[in-house]
């Protein structure tokens, strides 16, 4: 009976420890995924692609400009995403349309490259730009009347 009683109480424990074990292991791995997410989701945010209102062949005119004057900005696409706003940010420092303070060149659309773009377009074809570092409808449309006339081949 002991002998009974010693190998139940040991298959008994095997079960326990196994049970637990595979409790402990599915919240072992869940917690991975949810970390796991959390990082793609930061990647993405600077990874998104950020046409400001352009189409696809908009997009790839201001590509192809960007390209025309030296400033790579990476596959003509039109999709613009972190290389073409590097790019951007590069010309827009070059040809001191960043006011006075260099842009940071991190491929990342915030209020700065925002001025930076309106300083650009405020005079081209009559437009006329309030620099408020704001993407709103009438940034778009100059962004995008300026995209429509750009004619250099990639």
């Amino acid at each position: 009976m002991r002998a009974l009683t010693k190998a139940l109480v040991s298959a008994t424990t095997a079960v326990g420890i196994a049970a637990g074990g595979l409790a402990t292991a599915g919240t072992a791995m869940a917690a991975p995924a949810s970390a796991q997410q959390q990082a793609v989701a930061g990647e993405v945010g600077t990874l998104a692609v950020n046409n400001l209102g352009l189409n696809t062949r908009q997009a790839k005119n201001w590509q192809c400009y960007l390209r025309y004057w030296n400033f790579n900005p990476g596959t003509i696409d039109g999709q613009l995403g972190t290389d073409s706003w590097k790019a951007a940010q590069r010309f827009f420092n070059y040809y001191g349309h960043n006011g006075d303070v260099a842009l940071a060149v991190d491929g990342v659309v915030g209020p700065n490259t925002i001025r930076a773009l309106q300083r650009f377009l405020d005079g081209r074809n009559g437009i006329d730009l309030d620099i408020t570092g704001i993407a709103g409808p009438k940034t778009k449309d100059a962004f995008a009347t300026f995209a429509d006339g750009i004619w250099q081949e990639c």
